[in-house]
């Protein structure tokens, strides 16, 4: 064996021994949040074990800890889907929001939550409302707001008769693609999405398919499932719904504006700390008639 060889193969076990450390650590950290779970138990807590104040500490200070070479959004993510594990070990979370899967609100839950939770996809956002409201979900995920179309009114209907609280809030960069089984633009006949996807890529389609037909659909991801089945149907969804329903990306990024943001709130029914970093969100309803304000 050459000496670069046996150099491969001893920096190859070093990773692995490395690996059964760390795997060990995950244990013993996952260990150590069950102990927490029973402690708030035995202390009569019986409310949720999810304390975002908390979390949003910890990924603070690892991030502030953190010396490279990883950088620190990678990082992040690390310690988001470690918490996310540990916090199911305790007691899993259940979290509502605006379906089916491959939504952007699906991904802006697993953004907060991480993978380690129990999705419910719901058919509206009045119904993310009422599940958290029961109790068949922990938490919700809403849009709010998006930098491009403005606010989602909906939302904020909910909240003027809602008992629930804003609990978080996640900012998602919307990069919209092309989705569809067909090989060139020249032979999509019609093309399926939100209506506010259809509003955020307006000039993209009105300079790339100016004569195809735009179908306004409940969600993304039903545009993608409804692109799925005709060969001629294009979806304007993110990549997520491309890799749900096997659909390939012919175009990316095709929002007209760069920087298209939405911001999304998690709602539940717990009151969260202060952290230093927060925003103070303040509604104001009247009646619709002359002289209200």
């Amino acid at each position: 064996m050459s000496t670069s060889a046996k150099d491969l193969k001893q920096l190859r076990e070093r990773i692995d021994a490395l690996d059964e450390k760390i795997l060990n650590l995950f244990n013993e950290r996952a260990g150590i949040a069950i102990d927490v779970a029973e402690a708030k138990r035995t202390q009569g807590e019986t409310g949720s074990f999810y304390r975002p104040e908390r979390e949003a500490d910890v990924l603070h200070h690892v991030v502030e800890k953190n010396n490279g070479p990883l950088n620190d959004n990678d990082v992040a993510h690390l310690f988001r889907a470690l918490m996310s594990a540990c916090l199911s070990a305790e007691a899993p979370l259940t979290v509502g929001f605006l379906g089916p899967e491959g939504t952007y609100s699906h991904a802006a839950a697993l953004k907060h939550f991480g993978y380690a939770i129990n999705i419910k996809p719901l058919s509206t956002i009045d119904d993310v409302f009422r599940e958290v409201e029961a109790g068949t979900a922990n938490f919700g995920v809403v849009p709010i707001e998006n930098s491009t179309e403005g606010v989602i009114s909906n939302t904020l209907d909910n909240f003027i008769d809602s008992i629930l609280k804003v609990c978080g809030e996640v900012s998602l960069r919307i990069h919209h693609h092309l989705l569809t089984k067909s090989a060139s633009l020249q032979t999509i006949t019609h093309v399926y999405s939100h209506q506010q996807s259809l509003a955020q890529c307006r000039r993209w389609l009105a300079a790339n398919l100016p004569h195809v037909e735009q179908v306004n659909v409940s969600s993304n991801a039903e545009a993608a499932r409804r692109a799925a089945e005709d060969s001629t149907a294009a979806a304007i969804a993110g990549e997520q719904a491309g890799e749900l329903y096997e659909l390939a990306s012919l175009v990316s990024n095709i929002e007209d504006d760069p920087n298209n943001t939405t911001r999304f709130l998690v709602i539940g029914k717990i009151d969260t700390s202060a952290t230093g970093e927060d925003k103070t969100s303040i509604m104001v309803s009247s009646q619709n008639e002359a002289g209200a304000l």
